[in-house]
Order: structure tokens, then sequence, then C-alpha cells
């Protein structure tokens, strides 16, 4: 992207790749996972982004076709996964090899492409920020998105209550074969349905990516001690190429405001993060995925799957919102014997 701002930036260009630097690893990219941070990121309200000249994504598998002199341990033509700090979407990128792993076995690379991000997220949410413990009762809001899929999963390791949130009738009967045990389609009723859902249940745990009065009518219902952990506002995003600033001026007027003295008063906690300024803290990721590993968690849920010419097209889908799982966009093999190029994006050919 030439510069942030517009969906209609996004287009191609041919560029030379260079070679691995010492401890980089070349990955042929063969399916880049889309996240809601790469439609902020695009649209320029993503304050951890570049601002112009930047190639979007942050999620992509493929195979390994070249590599520095100090990487040692991944061999030509191995299959993996990785996250990269912006980037994802090309066709060839050079990447430290601390950010890469490899594909678990029998996983195709749109399911590979669909792990890292989603899994570290609800984990971090769930287990160290939430501090989840056995049979606790937790409300997932966007429960049929990537992260809201892991972070029931996560949950279901701990037996607890899990009552998940959508904005669309549609999607409950996914929610059902993912193991939620009570849904919620999110209307003006929200408060009212929640009080029903949980029976007298007491709220543990929040996980938020909406906003708005919903993330307040959630915070209202936690019980003493409880914490709601809230990792992206959705309510900003638009369905258009463009943002809509009436709208996000709106929404951020109307966003909750909590006191000091009443979170002192409610003894209850709010905690909010971003993965991507965790993206440094390389030995503390791969920690967390080593626990998540050692889950047995079933494989990502796959979504709609998109050619990598239709990108554009992916970006919409996504910012639809009736999507359940991951979409995914394929990049196809590149044809044998040419110059090492890769495919980026830029407002220019």
């Amino acid at each position: 992207m030439k510069r942030a701002g517009s969906l209609n930036n996004l287009s191609l260009v041919e560029e030379e790749i260079g070679e691995p630097a010492e401890n980089e690893l070349r990955i042929e990219v063969r399916a880049i996972g889309l996240n809601f941070a790469d439609v902020f990121t695009i649209l320029g309200l993503y304050k951890a982004a570049p601002k112009k000249d930047f190639i979007p994504g942050l999620e992509f598998s493929g195979i390994v076709t070249g590599k520095g002199n100090g990487v040692t341990d991944f061999k030509i033509g191995a299959r993996v996964m990785g996250s990269v700090r912006f980037g994802a979407y090309t066709t060839r990128l050079n990447i430290d090899r601390r950010y890469v792993m490899p594909l678990p076995d029998g996983w195709s690379f749109e399911e590979g492409a669909s792990f890292i991000v989603q899994a570290l997220t609800a984990y971090y949410a769930l287990v160290k920020l939430g501090e989840i413990k056995q049979n606790q009762s937790v409300l997932i809001h966007s429960a049929a998105g990537g992260v809201g899929i892991y972070a029931n999963r996560i949950a279901k390791k701990f037996s607890a209550y899990t009552i998940g949130t959508v904005g669309n009738a549609s999607k409950t009967e996914f929610l059902r074969t993912e193991g939620y045990d009570d849904i919620i389609v999110r209307k003006s009723d929200f408060r009212k349905q929640l009080a029903q859902k949980l029976n007298g249940r007491k709220l543990d745990i929040v996980l938020d990516a909406v906003g708005g009065k919903v993330q307040k009518d959630s915070f209202d219902f936690l019980n003493i001690t409880g914490r709601m952990v809230a990792y992206g506002l959705s309510q900003f995003a638009s369905p258009g190429a463009r943002p809509d600033y009436v709208k996000l001026l709106l929404d951020f007027i109307s966003m909750p405001r909590y006191q000091t003295l009443t979170l002192i008063e409610s003894n209850k906690s709010i905690l909010g993060f971003n993965l991507i300024w965790l993206y440094d803290r390389v030995d503390m990721l791969k920690s967390m995925l080593d626990e998540i590993q050692a889950m047995h968690l079933e494989r990502p849920r796959i979504g709609v799957v998109f050619p990598f010419e239709r990108l554009k097209d992916a970006v919409k889908e996504f910012q639809s919102g009736k999507t359940t799982g991951k979409v995914v966009v394929t990049v196809p093999p590149p044809p044998r014997g040419g110059s090492p190029q890769r495919i980026s994006d830029s407002s220019e050919k």
C-alpha cells in the first residue's frame, strides 16, 4: 500500500526480494490468514501499523526455499507456518526464523495460516490475563471468529461454562458444533438475554472484541474479582472501502468509560491488549505456543477460501461480518525457473 486509508489503495506490484539474512528463512507463501487487524491497517485505523509504503498481513504458511548461514533447524522444502509484523500479503518473504514453526503433520497450508495469531490471542486473553480457573463461566463475544473458536476450545480444557455471542442468527448452529454451552444473538435485549443464559451463575471472565453498550452490559454482570479482557473493537469496523468517519466519531463518543473508583468498589478488572505489541517478545510467544500445543486442540476451522488474485474480495467478505471460522487466501505455486520475485502491495503499478 502506497498509503493507508482505503482498500482501493491495495494493488499488485513485482519487486526483487533479495537474499535472506543470516538468521532468516525465505518462505514461498502458499496461504495467508486474514485478521481484523488487516482491515484496520488497510483503512489507516491501526496505530501499530505503518501509514504508507507497506505490505499488510500478519499470518502465513508456506515452504522454505532458502535460508541464511545461521539457520540450522529448518531444511529447504520444509512446510511451515508463521507470523510477521505486517508483510504477509505476498508470494515470498524473508523472515527471522524465530517467527516460523513447522506445519503439524497432516495440516493443510490453509490450516497453518489460521492458527498462530488466533490461538495466541485466545490463550493470552483467557489464560494469562483472564487467569481462567476450573469450572468458571466465560462469555465470549465474536464467538464464531477464529479467536472465539479457540477461546472456547481452551476454556473447555478448564471445564468452563461458555456462552458465545454473535451478531447474526445464521451462526448459531456453527457455535453448537463447536461445543458452546449457550448462545446469544446480540440485539437490543442483550442484557436480558445474558441474565437468562447465566440463570444464576456467576460470570467470571468476558472476552470482548466488540465494544460499545454490549461491553458495558457484560462488565455489569461480572462477578466480584471478575475480569474483562478486551482485544478488539469491531464496532469501529465498516463494510466500505474507506472508513465512515461520522460513524467512527459517534462510536468513539459512545464508548463505555470506567471510573477508577467504580473498579475499586466493584472489585472487577478490565484488561486490554494488542498482540502485535508483544511481537518482539519472542521467547514469551514461543513459550505460549508450546503450552497451546500441549493442549492438543483441534485444527483451525476454515470458513471461506479465496485465490490470491481475489485478495480484495477476501477482505470485503471478511468485513461483511457474515463469515464463520477463518478467511484464507491461497497462493498458487510460482512457475519454476524464474527470478526470485515477490508480489507485494502498492497503490502504483
